[in-house]
Formats: structure tokens, C-alpha cells, sequence
């Protein structure tokens, strides 16, 4: 597996795109840092940011790795190698490589700036780490849409949509059903829906840790009280290694029953 893995990570860090994907987060770092003096709100637009890329990156890179190495992962099956090590090694080959592209491309800048010399290097330590599992998750979640999907065009658009719902509609959905049934308590009902998608489940963790929820509302005081505890930050991490666990599960068992 280990072999896959090194094959697989120097495969997509040679490729052009992680040059490109690392470019752009370095450049993004020194221009955010460059045109704001305050960490903080250099943190929360990163936050912004990361939280609707990250996955998309993650969805993208990994259905074109799968469709794009079909024929080399169909060489490999062919000899005496578990599958589940083959593929598993792609897998930690493509998230290892996207994360070290988001953690060098925001590391560099803000280490020069001085980092390590203010009290902002837990909110960045948090930032970087919650954009490590977002990668984890999708690169997962996108493996699992092309085990399931030989046409490459559904592949591609399942995973899209996918992005598109954790993203956007999730959200949408979530505010409207708040709205509707404003008058009965929702404060469980909340929490638990933010613990089904990772992408809130990260921004509001970050938000909280940089003391901003108040800009949230009422939902923010729900979530401060339950989120801004040990015990909350513990859960949604876990919560966290949960969101990457269940999908690499699901493709172990994907890959007893498929026929390649």
C-alpha cells in the first residue's frame, strides 16, 4: 500500500494543477496579508474561502484521478495486490498531496508575516487542520461516486452536485426549515443537522474559536454554548474523523462486490 501511496502522491505533486492549486494559496496569502494588518479577519476570509474550495478541489481531483488511472489501477488488479491496499493507497496518495498544496500554500506567507509571534496561530493551526479533513472527506466521498459510476460524465456530475448540496442547498434548506417552524424549539434539531454536513460543522467550529458568534444570532448562542465547550470542540472533531471513516468503509465494501 505504502508503494501506491508514494507512487500516487509524487504522481499528482509533479502534476501541474497541485503547482497550481499551491500557487494560488500562496498568492492568496500574501495578497490577504497584504491588504489587511489584522490576522483575524485575514483568518475569516481564508475561512471563507477554504470552506467552499477545499471540497470542491477534494470532489474534482478525486473522480478525475480514479477515471484518469483506470487503466493503471486495472493493471494493478491484475496481480497478486489486495484491492483494498491499491485503492486505499490512491486515496491517501491524492488527500496527503492536496493537503501538504493548502498547508504549504498558506503556511509560507503567514510564517513570514510573523505568525508564530501572535496569539493567531491557534485559529490558523485550527483553520489548516479543518481544511486537512475536509480534504480526507471529499477525496472519499468523490472515490465512492466513481466506485459506484463507470460513466465518467455521471461520475463527475454526482460528485458536483454532491459539492453543490453540502455547499449551498444544505444551507439553503436548513434556513428555510428554521424560518418555517420558527415558533417550536429547534435547538437540538439544529445541532444535530449541523453534525450531518462537515462543511457547516467546520465553519461554525472556526467561527466560534475566533469569538464571532455573536454574528450568528440566536443560532449562534445555541451553538456557543454547546460548540464553544471542550466538549463540543471534542465531538465535532470526531464528528470530523467520522465524516472520513464511514465513506473509506463504504468503498472497502464497494470494492468486495465490485467486478472490475
Amino acid at each position: 500500500m505504502f508503494k501506491i501511496l508514494k507512487y500516487s502522491f509524487y504522481d499528482l505533486m509533479r502534476s501541474r494543477w497541485s503547482y497550481v492549486y499551491f500557487i494560488f494559496y500562496l498568492l492568496l496569502g500574501f495578497v490577504l496579508l497584504f491588504l489587511n494588518n489584522d490576522l483575524d479577519k485575514a483568518i475569516i476570509t481564508l475561512l471563507n474561502i477554504i470552506i467552499v474550495l477545499t471540497p470542491l478541489i477534494g470532489t474534482v481531483f478525486g473522480v478525475m484521478y480514479y477515471y484518469n488511472s483506470k487503466e493503471f489501477t486495472e493493471l494493478l488488479l491484475a496481480q497478486p495486490i489486495n484491492r483494498k491496499k491499491i485503492f486505499l493507497g490512491q486515496y491517501l496518495g491524492i488527500a496527503l498531496s492536496l493537503t501538504l498544496s493548502l498547508v504549504l500554500g498558506l503556511g509560507i506567507p503567514f510564517m513570514l508575516y510573523g505568525l508564530f509571534r501572535s496569539s493567531a496561530i491557534f485559529d490558523f493551526s485550527l483553520l489548516l487542520l479543518i481544511g486537512t479533513f475536509l480534504n480526507f472527506i471529499f477525496v472519499a466521498l468523490a472515490f465512492n461516486i466513481a466506485l459506484s459510476n463507470e460513466n465518467k460524465i455521471k461520475g463527475f456530475g454526482y460528485a458536483i452536485l454532491l459539492w453543490l448540496f453540502l455547499a449551498v442547498i444544505y444551507d439553503g434548506l436548513f434556513l428555510t426549515f428554521l424560518v418555517v417552524f420558527e415558533e417550536y424549539p429547534l435547538d437540538k434539531f439544529s445541532l444535530g443537522a449541523t453534525l450531518f454536513n462537515p462543511i457547516d460543522l467546520s465553519r461554525i467550529l472556526v467561527l466560534l474559536k475566533l469569538d464571532i458568534s455573536a454574528l450568528l444570532g440566536y443560532t449562534g448562542a445555541v451553538f456557543k454554548k454547546f460548540f464553544g465547550t471542550n466538549f463540543g470542540v471534542i465531538l465535532s472533531l470526531i464528528s470530523l474523523v467520522v465524516w472520513v471513516a464511514l465513506p473509506v468503509l463504504r468503498m472497502n465494501g464497494k470494492l468486495k462486490k465490485k467486478d472490475f
